[in-house]
């Protein structure tokens, strides 16, 4: 984009490099890196918000006693068990970890790594794990 402005004899030409892409039926103005206009707005992870809640529910529905295992709730659900293994493993994530996610404050990479790796127990570790790759945004 290219802007001239002309006063007398001088012409003073701005260019600011953007490209514009549509995201969800909407064009979103992309700056090069570095380049900020406002504060970013964080981004919630909605499928890994998802996928939380899931994992959430699940846990509940087995330590109320409506299902003995993953596999009833596979059964019932119409999941496969690998699936509901790997969501109920997210309710092992330490508090803040999720709460980054909650906020938008986790980068969107951070679920497909979570998904991908046996995180530890220990929430200290699952901090080590998660930081290095990924930097929880304050």
């Amino acid at each position: 984009m290219a802007t001239s402005i002309t006063q007398g004899s001088e012409t003073i030409t701005v260019h600011v490099p953007l490209t514009l892409r549509r995201r969800g039926g909407r064009k979103q103005i992309v700056t090069p890196p570095g380049t900020t206009w406002a504060a970013p707005r964080p981004r919630v992870d909605t499928a890994m918000v998802k996928a939380l809640a899931r994992g959430f529910r699940w846990r509940k529905l087995l330590e109320t006693g409506v299902y003995a295992t993953a596999h009833e709730i596979a059964v019932a659900e119409k999941i496969n068990r690998s699936y509901i293994s790997r969501l109920l493993r997210l309710t092992l994530l330490a508090p803040d970890i999720v709460e980054a996610v909650l906020d938008g404050r986790a980068p969107t990479i951070i679920a497909q790594d979570i998904a991908l790796r046996s995180l530890p127990d220990e929430w200290e570790a699952q901090r080590r794990m998660v930081s290095v790759g990924f930097a929880i945004q304050e």
